[in-house]
């Protein structure tokens, strides 16, 4: 028999705060996490200079200074978001048989900032002056692998990559490792650090950003009409999956169950989600079937609603599709319009929102909710949280390639 999985500890480094309690207050208050861009010098010649930028962060808390500077920010994020996962799950290190301890996190891009400044140095300096740290500090499975020394966990350890669905991914990957009993507990989210001269100039270069320069406050609009774009972010989101009866014989606190995952490809293009969502939707199906359950008995979507035309509309239309009449019933979000899009480390975070939507009892709003669009025409909780009971919510991630991953969880009760 497949054994039972919940959510027995968070941690998060964000736009909005570096801690969950920090994030969620200002979550369900609406507040904005998005500014000018301040950590490298922009001028006109960036189409978009704005972005969901990472504030007072202090790696020191976490480890020394010199510990730090062979590690890229993306992972500097991750073991800070891991750490307070780990000492939210109260999970004691001395008892626990960490051979059967995982960490299956990601993150979809990997050490930018460290490419950047070494191919900088490559150029100006010569090869012999490249970090010696240069490769293990740009890898994304250098994630989990940091955090797994960090703890000590030896069981399941690598990344799932699928650019913005990747730390769903890993979290699918990793409720499943323990349902089949490769593990008992697995860290498990993501983490990313694109704010950086080449990321910014990179997604402009696509026309996939925002370029609502002179108004961040307003930039991400997802669902809305007026919406022209993401706004890239950056941080962590990392979740304590344990094994029901483990973390029930422990005392744990559980903030949710997970019930379902399902993935699918589009097959159909670069960056451009398939005509209808037509990949979403068999992601969203394959979930819901997996949890044994009917779409009628979901309650909430914590959106992918990245703000920009294509994936907003297409994902309206995979919800429809999947939910028929039920879906003008459904409570929808999108977190981004808080943070911006975090990438890889987006689907943690967000399911970090899903399961502080459980135990508060609030859905929180869509920022930005200015001009209605005729084709996003559901209830994408505008401007204000909404306070009501979450029995069975789904979260969705959709990336670059057509990668679609759905993550459904159950209230636990």
């Amino acid at each position: 028999m497949k054994r039972r999985v919940v959510v027995t500890g968070l941690g998060i480094i964000s736009p909005l705060g570096n801690d969950v309690d920090t994030f969620w207050s200002k979550a369900i208050n609406g507040e904005n996490g998005i500014g000018p861009i301040t950590q490298f010098e922009t001028d006109e010649r960036y189409a978009s200079r704005i972005a969901g930028e990472v504030k007072n962060f202090d790696i020191t808390r976490y480890m020394l200074a010199k510990q730090a500077r062979r590690m890229d920010p993306f992972v500097q994020y991750g073991i800070a978001a891991a750490q307070e996962a780990v000492d939210d799950s109260k999970l004691d290190l001395e008892k626990v048989d960490l051979n059967r301890v995982g960490v299956i996190a990601s993150s979809g891009i990997g050490g930018l900032q460290t490419l950047h400044q070494n191919f900088q140095t490559l150029f100006d300096k010569g090869p012999r002056r490249v970090s010696p740290f240069f490769i293990p500090m740009i890898i994304s499975d250098i994630l989990p692998g940091q955090i797994s020394i960090r703890f000590g966990f030896k069981g399941p350890n690598f990344s799932a990559i699928s650019a913005c669905a990747s730390s769903t991914h890993s979290l699918g990957l990793a409720y499943r490792s323990i349902q089949y009993g490769d593990a008992d507990i697995i860290i498990s989210g993501g983490a990313e650090a694109t704010v950086t001269e080449i990321g910014i100039a990179g997604f402009s270069s696509m026309k996939a950003l925002s370029t609502r320069n002179d108004d961040p406050e307003h930039a991400s609009r997802p669902f809305d009409a007026g919406r022209d774009g993401f706004v890239a972010g950056e941080g962590s989101g990392m979740l304590v999956l344990e094994e029901l009866e483990h973390a029930l014989a422990r005392n744990a606190k559980i903030y949710g169950e997970f019930v379902g995952f399902g993935n699918t490809a589009d097959a159909y293009h670069l960056t451009a989600p398939a005509p209808g969502g037509e990949g979403a939707t068999r992601a969203m199906l394959a979930a819901i079937t997996d949890a044994g359950l009917t779409p009628n008995a979901v309650d909430y979507i914590n959106a992918h609603g990245t703000s920009t035309p294509h994936n907003d509309r297409t994902e309206t239309q995979a919800i429809k599709a999947v939910f028929g009449d039920h879906a003008h019933k459904l409570l929808i979000n999108s977190t981004k319009s808080m943070t911006g899009h975090l990438l890889g480390a987006s689907g943690a975070v967000e399911a970090i929102a899903t399961m502080k939507t459980f135990e508060s009892g609030i859905v929180h709003p869509t920022r930005n909710q200015i001009e209605p669009d005729p084709e996003c025409d559901l209830n994408y909780v505008p401007n204000k949280a909404v306070a009501v009971e979450v029995k069975t919510a789904i979260s969705n991630s959709l990336g670059f390639g057509g990668h679609n991953a759905c993550v459904m969880f159950k209230k636990y009760l």
